[in-house]
């Protein structure tokens, strides 16, 4: 699926099982590559006509840095940005909370979000007059659409934080998280809030867009608001599932998302 505005065309690259990787192309051609954890699909996309000439790389893991090397062997003029992290040892920028990133038309600013790791990053993308339409947001592995990631080297306070952060954004802001998880997702936000109107309508959708072979991403920010537990845990219907769970109600909100946080960890739809 390949989503068209004004001086630029968003995409996802399957990639592995699950993943994906961004692109975003201006009309001549020249492209931004997000999280190239497998350079294979991107070099198909070249074969095509894309021109890569900068990568933003939110964090360490293997399946968002895998294909650097081969890319900078491809295009040795490559702009890599990526977070202070010596994990990551392909990066021609290094950037941090607050640094922009300029490429092409587009101006991202970036925002240090720790949770899943504790150099993770995201990069924002505003609406503006060369981009007339909706903001961006290549998220990583924080934000899930109906889900966030798993606290591999943060703790529950500080993906609450990176979380809140997103939800602050513009609510037409377009959601580009990097694994196809939408679905999975929904069977744990559906168990939580089973009777959220907005929540069955987005996991009938998802049912309808993956039947179909189609991404469920991106989503908006607006849309996580109304249907992601992670983002809501503040709303009365997920405090109370918190509560029957742990048999009293919770102290305050980050108690109920590390205890949310736990049990998706143990889910199993």
């Amino acid at each position: 699926m390949l989503y068209s505005m004004p001086i630029m065309r968003l995409h996802p690259l399957p990639a592995f099982d699950d993943n994906y990787i961004w692109t975003l192309t201006a009309d001549d051609g020249r492209a931004l590559v997000v999280d190239p954890g497998d350079a294979a699909p991107v070099l198909a996309a070249a074969d095509e006509g894309l021109r890569p000439i900068a990568v933003l790389v939110t964090h360490h893991h293997p399946d968002h840095i895998g294909g650097l090397a081969t890319l900078i062997a491809r295009w040795p003029e490559l702009e890599i940005h990526a977070p202070h992290d010596p994990r990551i040892d392909i990066a021609t920028h290094r950037v941090g909370q607050g640094d922009a990133v300029t490429v092409a038309d587009w101006r991202f600013d970036t925002l240090e979000v720790p949770g899943h790791t504790r150099s993770h990053i995201a990069f924002h993308c505003r609406a503006s007059d060369k981009q007339i339409g909706p903001g961006l947001l290549f998220c990583g592995d924080t934000l899930f659409s109906l889900g966030c990631g798993r606290l591999f080297e943060g703790t529950p306070a500080q993906m609450l934080t990176s979380l809140d952060a997103f939800a602050a954004l513009p609510g037409d802001t377009l959601v580009c998280c990097t694994h196809e998880y939408t679905q999975s997702n929904a069977g744990f936000a559906l168990t939580v809030d089973p009777h959220n109107p907005a929540l069955q309508a987005r996991a009938e959708a998802v049912r309808a867009l993956r039947a179909a072979s189609q991404p469920t991403l991106p989503s908006t920010i607006a849309q996580e608001i109304a249907t992601n537990p992670f983002l809501r845990c503040d709303a009365p219907a997920v405090r109370d599932a918190i509560a029957d769970r742990l048999g009293h109600a919770p102290a305050d909100r980050l108690q109920t998302f590390a205890e949310l946080r736990r049990w998706k960890d143990a889910f199993r739809s």
